[in-house]
């Protein structure tokens, strides 16, 4: 079975993972745009609109979003309403466009000025909600002229300053800016661990909200370029010596309950692969680490059984809080579920494999197949 097939066996089976405008859908709608996008297949971008037609009215409604709470969450899916929207030309899809950016005005903040990850979270920001929320923005207000980018910067800048550890060079998962979370240090307002898919969410979000500014002379465009760097630089010393894949807990390799995790592998191998087509790095460094990580995973992590291939080692979930639930530290990320096939590895799968085949493309290089 090759990687086309898998993945076509996996879209044309999928089932929407909730039962309401969700993140983890996005990320397979994601993953979709970005092969359509790299092979022009249509296949890809009839699922999306396949998938959009599920869920919107026909004057874009969107007819299952949550509307009890805020949360970061709901925003990752709207990339695919502005895929279809270039796509068509509806206004249905400009409408729910423009009701998420609504949402994004109204949209609860914490006392220096970034978004909450969720309402049952105040004054809580986590990487996640970086990826989830920013490149939608960004490409709102490109777009729409709706907004304008400080406010990215300035949200950006605010994780650099208080997520950010000089010591590990790597970002920790989440921040209490009240500093009352049983997980949060009492002085910095951190979480203690270093989970791997925060830190992929965190370099996916700095690429592709660049992508969507798509000014390499725009401030905030070159702010998330150095972020970018210095993040990079970070986390890719603490791969694995053997596989070049990294670990659920990133600065725990020698912990036997340790793993090496498939979608924060992959987040990093897009996000390398995109940099490098941005331009952000001019040697082929981030691209051979990109490869290499891809590589090792079709032979490590894409298990072939009985029914075809399977993406194995996902983290299924993670999170701090609420309360004295989930909090943050080693052993916490250790003992989450491990899974396989959820959509956030495939999604990141997808995105990676667009990204390499888009390499290929421009360097006449042979496609990923197995």
């Amino acid at each position: 079975m090759t990687i086309a097939e898998y993945t076509d066996r996996y879209i044309n089976n999928y089932k929407n993972y909730k039962d309401y405008w969700n993140y983890e859908d996005g990320c397979i709608l994601t993953g979709c745009i970005k092969l359509f996008e790299a092979t022009g297949d249509r296949k890809y971008c009839d699922f999306v609109l396949n998938y959009l037609s599920s869920v919107l009215s026909e004057n874009g409604i969107i007819l299952n979003y949550d509307h009890r709470k805020h949360s970061t969450d709901s925003f990752n899916s709207g990339r695919s309403l502005l895929f279809a929207y270039h796509m068509t030309g509806l206004e249905k899809y400009r409408n729910a466009i423009m009701f998420l950016l609504e949402k994004i005005k109204e949209y609860p903040r914490t006392c220096d000025g970034s978004f909450i990850h969720k309402s049952i979270y105040p004054g809580q920001v986590w990487l996640d909600g970086l990826y989830m929320l920013q490149p939608f923005y960004a490409s709102c207000i490109k777009e729409f002229g709706d907004g304008n980018f400080d406010d990215i910067a300035k949200q950006f800048r605010n994780v650099r300053s208080t997520m950010y550890s000089a010591a590990k060079k790597l970002y920790c998962h989440g921040y209490d800016s009240d500093r009352i979370q049983p997980w949060a240090d009492s002085e910095s307002g951190c979480s203690e661990g270093f989970w791997l898919r925060a830190i992929g969410w965190y370099l996916m979000a700095l690429v592709d909200t660049a992508d969507a500014i798509g000014d390499p002379e725009n401030d905030c465009y070159r702010l998330l370029k150095e972020l970018f760097l210095e993040a990079a630089a970070g986390i890719t010393g603490y791969s694995d010596s053997h596989s070049g894949l990294f670990y659920q807990v990133v600065d725990h390799p020698e912990d036997s309950r340790n793993y090496t995790e498939t979608s924060g592998s992959l987040m990093i191998s897009y996000a390398l692969m995109k940099s490098v087509h941005l331009g952000f790095s001019t040697d082929s460094t981030y691209k051979d680490i990109s490869r290499n990580i891809f590589s090792s995973v079709l032979k490590e992590k894409l298990i072939d059984g009985r029914s075809g291939l399977t993406l194995t080692d996902i983290c299924c979930s993670a999170g701090l809080g609420p309360g004295i639930q989930r909090n943050g530290t080693p052993e916490y990320y250790f003992s989450e579920l491990v899974v396989s096939d959820d959509p956030k590895g495939v999604g990141a799968f997808m995105m990676a494999h667009a990204e390499i085949l888009n390499d290929d493309r421009i360097n006449g290089g042979n496609t990923h197949e197995t």
